[in-house]
């Protein structure tokens, strides 16, 4: 979700470079910050307290838009709205040292501005100039700048303290479209833009709700996997974790190898070779028993002959 202000283009643009400026310095010293939740209680409660207004104001209000909204009218309310950010995402892109991709956004807010009439449709992926999802916290991100401390934001929701500083200029952009002199339309399509884009979110609090038994810590270890994740766009290191063997394991299984005197491997192979000579034995008795009743019978039928 979120917020809408409404500044003057003359005071706002000075505002905005004492922020930048203000978030830049607090992050050159918090750069090095490991990430972790030191808020969690705080995080909790802040989590709650969304998920409460989620339940009785926008989730309603979601589902009542579906309800009388076509699919092609909702669809084209999320394009118009997407349009808008392909610039900023295009400056992102260039920042992070990716110019086709830069270029690729451009074109795409071009071709969807005016043969999608306004962004109403997503004529650009059709020939190929595809959507990407780059904002100024991935920008800090690819610059080496650390996550900081995980937040959870009232209205926003979770967050890192590096998305978090980074949040105003990216709300600012996205938001381009707010240049509409007139308050009320300005109003009426805030609250449309905020309707929308909870709609596409209908049905994934169930995975929320049936995946876990602790919502919040399901919440925020997605959120972060999701930011690392499009951060490194899409290469992240592999992390292998061995759950079921810690060293107070793994030293106990060492003395007793010594204590034995021998390894695991020659004492589950002495247990095994056993049975093979258990059952060989057992197996010869028996043909010797064989042969003695052979014998027996021979002897005995020659002396019957012998008799009579």
């Amino acid at each position: 979700m979120k917020r809408h202000t409404h500044t003057s283009t003359t005071s706002a643009v000075p505002a905005r470079a004492r922020l930048f400026a203000a978030m830049m310095a607090a992050l050159a010293a918090g750069c090095a910050t490991t990430p972790g939740d030191p808020l969690e209680p705080y995080n909790r409660a802040m989590f709650s307290f969304n998920e409460k207004l989620d339940k009785v104001v926008l989730k309603p209000a979601a589902r009542a838009y579906v309800a009388v909204t076509p699919a092609l009218v909702r669809t084209c309310v999320g394009n118009f709205f997407s349009n808008f950010n392909d610039p900023w995402i295009g400056l992102n892109n260039l920042l992070q040292g990716k110019p086709t991709a830069a270029i690729s956004d451009v074109a795409r807010f071009v071709v969807n501005s005016t043969a999608g009439i306004g962004g109403l449709f997503d004529v650009a992926s059709g020939i190929r100039l595809l959507k990407h999802d780059e904002d100024l916290g991935q920008t800090l991100g690819h610059w080496g700048v650390g996550e900081g401390i995980f937040l959870v934001l009232p209205f926003f929701g979770p967050h890192t303290l590096r998305d978090t500083l980074a949040l105003p200029l990216d709300m600012t952009a996205d938001d381009s479209w707010k240049i509409v002199p007139h308050v009320s339309t300005r109003n009426v399509m805030s609250a449309l833009q905020i309707t929308n884009e909870r709609s596409r979110a209908l049905g994934l609090e169930r995975t929320l709700e049936e995946g876990t038994l602790d919502q919040y810590r399901y919440a925020r270890d997605f959120y972060l996997q999701q930011r690392r994740y499009r951060v490194l766009d899409g290469n992240v290191p592999v992390e292998y974790e061995d759950f079921n063997l810690d060293e107070g394991e793994a030293g106990s299984g060492t003395q007793a190898e010594a204590s034995s005197g021998e390894p695991s491997g020659t004492q589950s192979g002495e247990t095994e070779n056993p049975p093979e000579t258990q059952s060989g034995e057992t197996g010869n008795p028996l043909e010797i028993q064989t042969g003695e009743t052979e014998n027996q019978l021979e002897i005995q039928s020659g002396e019957t002959g012998e008799n009579q």
